[in-house]
């Protein structure tokens, strides 16, 4: 497979429904950047679904997926948030948030039911979901002296790097720049060639 440094979340809040014997599964489908907003949504949503008898999720967070976690909310073992999970990993999404709110309607569904249930809500949510395909970038530190500034700016404009801040102290500047995933080996061993920087990795985005 082929390095990319590109991936897939949705835009904003989406949401879809399914109903089965007279219970009604309400699929929330989010966009989320840190697991601090997962507790967030959920309380909020507990609050204004105050009567459903479940509240089960899954999510999914960083670049290659890495952060992948579920949670049944006292539903049978595995029959909510792993099909919720599924439907995610479906789509090839990441840094997404599926809640599935049921009220119940008085029938057991069975673990087929459950299954077939919870991974269809989430699914009608992601259906209604607007993907974006976000690049990774990368943030670097470059310090040097000033009379050699002008080979960073080449260096910037070449890579097609970004600047996101410039100062001087004293006879020195330091940068901050952006750069796609793909091109951020080939900036940075092209500036440490020039054997004039010192260069620090900050952060990938």
């Amino acid at each position: 497979m082929l390095f990319s440094d590109t991936y897939k979340t949705i835009a904003v809040k989406s949401e879809g429904e399914f109903k089965d014997k007279g219970s009604k599964f309400l699929g929330f489908a989010y966009p989320i950047t840190n697991e601090n907003e997962v507790k967030d949504i959920i309380n909020n949503l507990k609050k204004e679904h105050y009567t459903a008898a479940h509240h089960c999720y899954a999510y999914i967070l960083g670049t290659a997926q890495e952060i992948q976690k579920s949670n049944d909310d006292r539903e049978p073992n595995n029959t909510a948030g792993k099909p919720i999970l599924r439907a995610i990993l479906s789509k090839q999404l990441t840094n997404t948030l599926v809640v599935v709110v049921r009220h119940f309607g008085g029938k057991l569904l069975g673990v087929p039911g459950l299954i077939h249930a919870y991974g269809e809500s989430a699914n009608e949510a992601l259906k209604a979901a607007t993907i974006l395909e976000k690049i990774i970038t990368e943030h670097h530190l470059v310090v040097g002296d000033y009379e050699d500034e002008n080979e960073v700016y080449k260096a910037y404009k070449q890579f097609g790097a970004k600047i996101l801040s410039h100062t001087y102290n004293g006879t020195q500047f330091s940068s901050i720049f952006e750069v796609r995933k793909t091109k951020a080996i080939e900036i940075t061993d092209y500036l440490k060639e020039k054997r004039l920087f010192e260069i620090k990795f900050i952060s990938e985005q």
